[in-house]
């Protein structure tokens, strides 16, 4: 057993010399037991890395740990489901279940897997090509989550679902974390989708990560701040905010707004709030050159590393 479902250090991929790198210099830890939300814009590197996660890719440089081993060893206790759900089309939803079966002997959890196609009213006899892509969702995640995962890795999983079912899928996946403990990864560039159900954080933006963490000490850790004109006048913006790191700064008018990571006391008649997490991401996507917030790594600095972990 480890306490750790999902770590990276130095971990990095490239797609030949013209593609480039679609991930970099990427460290972060992941605890078991933990609801995470991989999120980004499209391109950002999300589904590299649930694709490194699940052994499909081999790291260019750096190391994936998966389960406290390697990806190919862990991966009988790993669910994945890719974002295009990739299932064959000529069988019906019955047999691929079967074929689940087969797969996962010792693992697999009929019921589960059943209950998961039946919330759907699918036909057992109905043949994959024939499902909507909402559909095909329901049955690669009934194939998933029969496998009674450890991890479970989900590459924008419902976005082929409709409000309703995207609900009632959630919070299928929100009672097995809490039954047993299963580590939930999932990637999305929607951050309302995941806002309510996610503890953790992993913000990926130009293959780099750029936020790791628990969302409550991300959220605590940055501060959003509004000043008057006169306040920005008596101090000016640049001087104000200068000891403190600075992930976004704007003036409109006569008001300064900014999100900042304080390091010390903040100006007494300057207004602050906590961001939300929307407002957290958003600012670390437009601003690509604002400094990350991610562990340290654990050879060089230990405590930073549990602190952020």
């Amino acid at each position: 057993m480890t306490d750790t479902a999902l770590a990276a250090s130095g971990l990095g991929k490239r797609f030949g010399r013209r593609a480039g790198w679609a991930l970099r210099d990427c460290a972060f830890r992941l605890p078991t037991g933990r609801v995470c939300a991989v999120v980004g814009p499209n391109g950002a590197g999300k589904s590299t890395l649930l694709s490194l996660a699940a052994g499909l890719l081999a790291p260019t440089e750096g190391t994936v740990t998966v389960l406290g081993t390697d990806p190919a060893s862990a991966r009988a206790r790993v669910g994945y489901v890719a974002q295009d759900k990739p299932l064959y089309p000529q069988l019906t939803v019955a047999e691929t279940l079967r074929v689940g079966a087969d797969l996962n002997p010792g693992r697999w959890d009929p019921a589960t897997a059943e209950r998961i196609v039946a919330a759907g009213d699918l036909d057992p006899k109905a043949r994959i090509r024939t499902l909507s892509g909402g559909q095909r969702t329901r049955v690669a995640l009934a194939l998933a989550l029969g496998k009674q995962p450890e991890l479970l890795l989900l590459d924008e999983p419902m976005a082929d679902l409709d409000p309703l079912a995207r609900h009632e899928l959630m919070g299928t996946l929100m009672a097995r974390a809490a039954q047993y403990g299963t580590t939930i990864v999932m990637s999305s560039h929607v951050v309302a989708e995941l806002e309510d159900s996610c503890d953790h954080l992993l913000l990926v933006g130009g293959g780099r990560v750029r936020l790791a963490g628990e969302i409550d000490d991300l959220l605590a850790a940055h501060t959003r701040v509004h000043a008057s004109a006169e306040t920005s006048a008596a101090a000016p913006a640049d001087s104000a905010l200068a000891p403190h790191t600075v992930v976004e700064s704007r003036t409109t008018g006569r008001q300064l707004s900014a999100l900042v990571r304080p390091a010390g006391p903040l100006p007494a008649d300057w207004r602050t709030a906590t961001p939300s997490l929307e407002e957290l991401v958003l600012a670390y996507l437009r601003n690509p050159q604002a400094a990350p917030l991610t562990p340290a790594e654990p050879e060089d600095h230990p405590a930073g590393a549990k602190a952020l972990a």
